[in-house]
């Protein structure tokens, strides 16, 4: 399977040229990435646990979904390719909440969108070699695992959570989050 191709970006979000996602990250080359946060009825948020096989925070609790945008594609349909490839789910209404600046980690550049949406339980049926386990969890419990760190989360994870909550992050929100 060919390796991904990203688009590189400049820090406004300017396409500057495509590169491979290993050399991107070799560079620390600016990129764009989604995540999108799933609320089921009661508004608990549906989390991730990244697999073990991840070379970034391997087992870590994580967005509902997070996803590079690949070379081409906006930040829309990359997180509809991300619903669909981690979690099984087509048709599910997303909208957007923020874009910002992020470095995610040793040369890794990111500007991205966070989506937001709903879902059932019986909805959704995650990949195994992307996903150890889901589970829904309120914001109050989440914040509660965050701050006792009774397990661990994803650096970007908890600077979106921190932000979501209201309270300082790293996020370098951006005034103009719509699709370029």
């Amino acid at each position: 399977m060919p390796e991904e191709l990203f688009d590189i970006i400049d820090e406004n979000d300017r396409v500057i040229g495509q590169e491979t996602r290993t050399v991107v990250h070799q560079r620390g080359l600016w990129h764009r990435g989604v995540h999108i946060l799933l609320f089921d009825r009661r508004g608990r948020l549906l989390v991730q646990q990244r697999s073990e096989k991840k070379s970034q925070s391997p087992l870590a609790l994580d967005c509902s979904v997070s996803e590079h945008v690949q070379a081409g594609e906006d930040y829309y349909h990359a997180a509809i390719r991300g619903l669909s490839e981690e979690l099984g789910l087509d048709g599910v209404e997303i909208q957007p909440l923020i874009k910002f600046k992020l470095n995610y980690g040793p040369n890794d550049n990111e500007i991205s969108t966070i989506y937001k949406g709903s879902v059932h339980r019986e909805q959704f049926n995650f990949d195994p070699a992307e996903i150890e386990r889901v589970d829904f969890y309120s914001l109050t419990e989440i914040q509660k695992i965050m701050e006792q760190k009774t397990a661990p989360l994803s650096y970007w994870f908890k600077q979106i959570l921190l932000w979501l909550l209201g309270n300082p992050s790293d996020l370098h929100t951006l005034d103009n989050w719509q699709e370029k």
